[in-house]
């Protein structure tokens, strides 16, 4: 594959607490062709996206540790970069439309491989 081909795949940021389950994710994500970054929490993922402007998915846990859950990482993300696409889910917290910025979407866990795939092409556009 050509780095020009490579570089033009829609990058999402997978921002999880739990280290098996963000791994699991950026293992479905990156086989369904797109590539992964990775943070803990929103402490984490803030930075991340300052430094890169290639972002195109933030793919969030609701229920994490630290200054700001999922959701208000959302809201704090749709703020200061409008075209990332959202992308948040829970096993504890169940989301109505509202509670996303608008476009948002909602996977409650267990999400399965499919669906995860199918959301973010759909929001994407990719492939």
């Amino acid at each position: 594959m050509s780095s020009a081909y490579a570089a033009r795949r829609p990058v999402v940021l997978i921002v999880e607490d739990e280290f098996l389950i963000r791994l699991h994710a950026a293992q479905i994500i990156e086989d369904a062709g797109f590539d992964v970054i990775e943070a803990s929490n929103a402490d984490e993922a803030i930075p991340i996206l300052e430094a890169r402007s290639d972002i195109t998915v933030l793919f969030t846990d609701i229920q994490m540790p630290g200054s700001m859950d999922g959701l208000r990482l959302a809201a704090a993300v749709k703020g200061r970069w409008p075209p990332i696409k959202i992308v948040a889910t829970s096993g504890i917290v169940n989301v109505r439309p509202d509670d996303l910025p608008e476009g948002g979407r909602f996977l409650p866990k267990p999400y399965n491989p499919n669906q995860l795939t199918a959301t973010l092409q759909e929001l994407t556009g990719y492939p």
